[in-house]
């Protein structure tokens, strides 16, 4: 048995499959974790769909921001993004059955057996894990109630974007899901910023990458995240490990095997501008 954990798909079903051939994942035994954005800039958002639900217990899936867009875009409460391929997903006679099994993945995931914990963006400086738990129990029990058009309809926006514990009702909910998602640089005082989304650099002094600011105790957790692609995987932590290496960008499909920390990657072509 092997833990196998994955970036960010983006539709790019075929290179999946490639490194899943590649490592010889045999879904009877094996677990393949991955890390949200199963949707939206590349070829197979539908066939992804599909193909992640039909593993059952053998995937763990986190929700990332453009799978929340494409919840939001089927409920009519947004448009699609021009660079989305979604159209076929959305016209499928098994959208509502799909869409419904993606309402109900996790925002938050941990392991039972191994010290690790995912997210689509990362854990923001000013949470510890209870927090973060916390805090994705409640943006899910949101997201899988009746009314969850309450919450959608709400999350868009960058305020607040500094946590604060009395925070409550939609701000809260936005916050922590901007935290789960959408997070890159924060400022040194922890608030989060959301308009650059480079690799860290000179540029920005004022910035810093969220993974770098002291941060609570995530009780000897390991942290798996996607979301930041120019990161090209490397966030120069241990502990930390970034796997989204921009597939849909023309870059490559990254995996990395928990047991033995090997990595393996596949090159993908280039699908979105």
């Amino acid at each position: 048995m092997a833990c196998y954990l994955v970036g960010d798909i983006q539709g790019c079903l075929d290179e999946l499959k490639q490194l899943l051939d590649d490592v010889g994942f045999d879904p009877a035994q094996d677990e393949l974790w991955l890390t949200g954005d199963l949707v939206a800039r590349g070829p197979k958002s539908l066939e992804t769909l599909r193909y992640v639900r039909d593993l059952g217990p053998a995937a763990t899936v986190v929700l990332g921001n453009h799978d929340l867009h494409l919840l939001t875009v089927s409920s009519g409460l947004a448009r699609e993004h021009d660079k989305d391929r979604l159209q076929p997903l959305l016209a499928a006679p098994d959208r509502d059955e799909l869409l419904r099994w993606l309402r109900f993945q996790p925002l938050l995931a941990e392991h039972s057996e191994y010290p690790l914990v995912m997210t689509h963006a990362g854990i923001p400086p000013a949470w510890d894990l209870t927090t973060a738990r916390q805090c994705a129990r409640q943006i899910e029990a949101e997201l899988q109630s009746v009314d969850y058009f309450h919450l959608l309809k709400g999350m868009y926006g960058n305020q607040p974007d500094q946590w604060d514990d009395n925070l409550s009702g939609i701000e809260r909910l936005r916050y922590s899901i901007n935290a789960l998602t959408r997070m890159r640089f924060c400022y040194p005082d922890g608030r989060l910023e959301f308009h650059h989304k480079l690799m860290p650099s000179g540029n920005h002094p004022e910035l810093v990458p969220w993974f770098e600011l002291p941060a609570a105790y995530l009780e000897d957790k390991e942290l798996i995240f996607g979301h930041w692609a120019a990161l090209e995987g490397h966030c120069g932590r241990s502990d930390y490990h970034a796997l989204d290496t921009g597939c849909v960008w023309g870059n490559t499909l990254t995996m990395l095997r928990w047991e033995d920390k090997q990595r393996f990657s596949t090159a993908c072509p280039t699908y979105a501008q």
